[in-house]
């Protein structure tokens, strides 16, 4: 981890008006032969300019393999500044995926990301690239808002407004516990306390689509007026293991 992390945008962009934050568990078998020389942060900054993604959807801020604040099983962690607009919820999952792929061989069990305030709505127009991923992967979808109220109170409208995707095949509602994520709570409104839970399949077990997921919970958090950050979390619960990695 750097010792002191400061997000930056492009010269001339408006400056960072929220942190995206995303925790990877899982088991992540390290590839035979990997310098050290490259570590997380390191890499998700190179991999994130090769894209074009640094400096225009987010500023680098810090990230790593450990965090002394973690649940067991984390495999990686990152940070970054993001300008007002949409959040990059599903580029910044698949840098983030493509860094531990870089790694390691990692059988993702669960994702976790702090989404901020952001602007709605949300859209289900990019959904059809999952249309044909397979039989899918039952998962739980657990949004919190700390100690703000919001999450509850809209969980049912939320329910509602899943039926209009086709990459989360929402099922159930209820509330159900995820781990404590690896920052301090006065990073967010924590601690964790006002959540509701879907149960239900994706389309995919892949970061690619958790993070089509997380970019859909943003839209639907801002169209219902949720003014504090909100913690994702996506756990699998079936046996498939992910997609996509080396």
């Amino acid at each position: 981890m750097t010792d002191e992390a400061r997000p930056g945008l492009a010269p001339g962009t408006r400056g960072p008006s929220g942190t995206l934050f995303a925790a990877l568990y899982g088991s992540l078998v390290r590839h035979p032969g990997h310098g050290p020389g490259r570590d997380a942060y390191i890499l998700f900054h190179d991999r994130s300019l090769a894209m074009g993604w640094l400096d225009v959807l987010w500023g680098m801020n810090d990230a790593g393999e450990e965090h002394p604040l973690a649940a067991p099983g984390l495999a990686g962690w990152f940070q970054v500044g993001v300008a007002p607009g949409p959040l990059p919820v599903q580029p910044f999952l698949r840098c983030a995926g493509d860094v531990l792929a870089h790694l390691g061989t990692l059988d993702l069990d669960a994702v976790q990301v702090l989404l901020p305030p952001g602007p709605g709505p949300a859209s289900s127009a990019t959904a059809a690239w999952f249309g044909d991923a397979g039989p899918g992967t039952p998962v739980r979808v657990t949004l919190d808002s700390g100690q703000d109220p919001s999450i509850p109170a809209a969980a049912a409208r939320f329910r509602e407004r899943m039926a209009e995707q086709t990459v989360f095949a929402c099922e159930s509602l209820g509330v159900s516990p995820e781990p404590k994520p690896p920052f301090d709570d006065s990073f967010w409104n924590g601690p964790p306390r006002h959540a509701a839970s879907f149960h239900g399949t994706l389309a995919e077990w892949s970061v690619d689509a958790i993070g089509w997921l997380g970019g859909y919970a943003a839209g639907l958090c801002a169209d219902a007026g949720v003014p504090v950050p909100v913690l994702l979390t996506v756990s699998r619960l079936g046996p498939q293991r992910t997609k996509g990695t080396r």
